[in-house]
């Protein structure tokens, strides 16, 4: 097991993609569990979804970091802006960098591939630049970059468990294809400069106030305004569905632990973070209006039958996602472990609070 060999405590975190989902509830952990810590959000707040959701996640932080006399600051602007990026580095001083902003969703990357190379190319570029420059002038620099890649990165390999030493190398989406070179320039960056950097490859990620673009989410909007939904693959896809706090305890292990130099004496380490359980998609939306029901978001009486279609396999989609998660557990002792039920009763009382 790795040992802690970053303190969080007294430390100013730079966590990109703050009013995101998974920056968000990072955000949250930290303040409940961390003490005196600075963390400075950045977010475009674009309305690839409903900003309203953004904007709800921005006054849950906020109300909680008035709560414990959290620092908290927040920038409204994106990582895509070179001259903000420095001049948010050279004001601050992070020593933490976690980036968690990109432009998501694998089907969206098809039809807008400009949003992919600007946020999730150029973007990560400028973190990196600037990481690099922290160190200018014998200043201690950036101690540790967490930064988010995904489990597309593995395309359609045949291999499951996908594994981090696996080939990655046959992307199917422009999506997919980014995140693979974020992993490159980080490693080339920890190389040439010495920033350690810790790549997580992120398993379908869920949960209460999540994406409105991820299957669980979308499937219940429809559902709620009596449409279909449609079952890609004919039913059988498999997804490692993994819930978001379980994301976030796993994120926040791996910031306490910046890697040590392997046997090329490079600070580079790639995670795989997944619930090591895929799960057929039609027993995933069978569990899922089942706690639509039990929380009262559908009737009782709800024909699930009549809505749901069953069709072919999508542009960019794979088959299977199912994460290999030895590494996590062998260096950091812990593995995802909620249930898919716990996790989508949980997104579904928060649906019906949120959306009554």
């Amino acid at each position: 097991m790795l040992k802690k060999n970053v303190t969080l405590e007294h430390k100013k975190i730079l966590v990109t993609g703050a009013a995101g989902f998974i920056g968000s509830n990072l955000v949250l952990a930290l303040l409940k569990c961390t003490e005196n810590v600075h963390i400075i959000g950045i977010d475009n707040m674009n309305d690839y979804y409903d900003v309203s959701l953004k904007e709800f996640r921005l006054k849950q932080i906020q109300e909680l970091a008035d709560a414990v006399s959290g620092d908290f600051s927040f920038v409204r602007g994106s990582i895509a802006d070179k001259a903000l990026i420095s001049e948010l580095f050279e004001k601050y001083h992070p020593q933490v960098v976690v980036n968690l902003a990109a432009q998501a969703g694998v089907r969206y990357s098809i039809e807008n591939p400009d949003a992919y190379v600007e946020s999730n190319l150029i973007g990560f570029y400028n973190i990196l630049e600037a990481c690099r420059h922290s160190y200018d002038n014998g200043a201690d620099g950036v101690e540790h970059l967490v930064y988010a890649s995904s489990s597309s990165v593995y395309g359609s390999n045949k291999k499951i468990p996908y594994a981090t030493e696996d080939k990655v190398d046959n992307p199917v989406s422009l999506y997919a294809a980014t995140k693979k070179s974020n992993e490159l320039l980080a490693h080339a960056y920890a190389k040439l400069y010495g920033i350690p950097s810790t790549g997580l490859r992120f398993f379908t990620v869920y949960g209460p106030a999540g994406r409105p673009d991820m299957a669980y989410f979308g499937f219940t909007d429809k559902l709620v305004n009596n449409k279909k939904i449609q079952i890609f693959n004919y039913g059988n896809c498999k997804r490692d569905f993994t819930y978001i706090d379980d994301i976030v305890t796993a994120v926040t292990a791996v910031m306490e632990c910046a890697p040590l130099p392997n046997d090329d004496g490079v600070r580079y380490m790639i995670y795989n973070i997944g619930n090591n359980q895929p799960e057929n998609l039609l027993d995933f939306v069978e569990i899922l209006q089942d706690e639509l029901k039990a929380a009262g978001v559908l009737p009782q009486d709800y024909d699930f039958e009549a809505h749901k279609e069953l069709v072919g396999m999508q542009p960019g989609d794979v088959e299977v996602t199912y994460a290999d998660v030895h590494a996590l557990e062998r260096d950091f002792g812990f593995k995802p472990e909620t249930s898919l039920r716990d996790g989508l009763r949980r997104f579904a009382q928060w649906y019906k609070d949120f959306y009554a």
